[in-house]
């Protein structure tokens, strides 16, 4: 299959939701791209959507009970169907009308938010699903293009003054403040964005993962636009 994404050894390329779900990753692999050109009028539901905080979750009922026109309704039953189909397979899927994430400023140094680039860790062996069907798209980059910030000496320096305290228990207070999921991204390095209707698998940081996690971010929203995102 050629698209934007064939050739780069961090993303597999699948064509169903059967071979997101079912193909390993592996090797520099990370990130499995169910990639798809949708049809359908997604702006027609963020229009109609209401806003009522930053971040406002949509249940299927809401989208159910919207009018719309026959593209708006083709859109509808795309994001209705993807709900189903990670439901079905055992997953909490949310769909999120976003306005923007909260950002953390607390240090100058080093931040935790959503738009620093990083990794998910969980107990538990799991993944992340990403689609972005109206706004700004999310990015990821290879684990070769980025260095943990808590082994950059001056950054590590200042954590060392913020924990103030016995040096064996150091480790545990940079994953007690996830410190240690955060990214910085070398210089001339160029994210590669997730684009709008496709269907992301991302690996996370678990006990049983084979491979690196897959290090991604939220995008800076686009002025006056919001996005629609499927995110579990």
């Amino acid at each position: 299959m050629s698209n934007k994404f064939s050739g780069n050894n961090q993303i597999g390329i699948v064509s169903t939701f059967s071979e997101l779900m079912h193909n390993d990753f592996k090797g520099e692999m990370n990130a499995l791209c169910w990639y798809r050109n949708l049809d359908g009028n997604f702006n027609e539901i963020v229009t109609q959507l209401g806003l009522k905080e930053n971040i406002t979750e949509v249940y299927p009922e809401d989208l159910i009970a919207l009018q719309l026109s026959e593209k708006g309704n083709i859109a509808r039953e795309i994001i209705l169907n993807d709900l189903q189909l990670l439901t079905d397979f055992g997953a909490s899927p949310s769909l999120n009308l976003l306005k923007c994430y909260e950002r953390d400023d607390e240090f100058d140094f080093i931040s935790t938010d959503v738009y620093s680039f990083h990794v998910d860790r969980s107990p538990i062996a799991t993944d992340t699903f990403l689609c972005t069907y109206h706004g700004a798209a999310s990015d990821i980059i290879s684990n070769s293009q980025a260095e943990q910030k808590i082994l950059i000496p001056e950054i590590r320096a200042k954590l060392k003054e913020l924990h103030n305290g016995p040096a064996e228990e150091f480790e545990n207070f940079l994953k007690e403040n996830y410190f240690d999921l955060h990214y910085q991204v070398y210089a001339d390095v160029e994210p590669v964005s997730l684009g709008l209707g496709h269907l992301w698998r991302l690996a996370v940081d678990h006990p049983k993962q084979q491979v690196l996690p897959c290090i991604h971010r939220a995008p800076i929203e686009n002025e006056g636009e919001y996005r629609l995102l499927l995110i579990c």
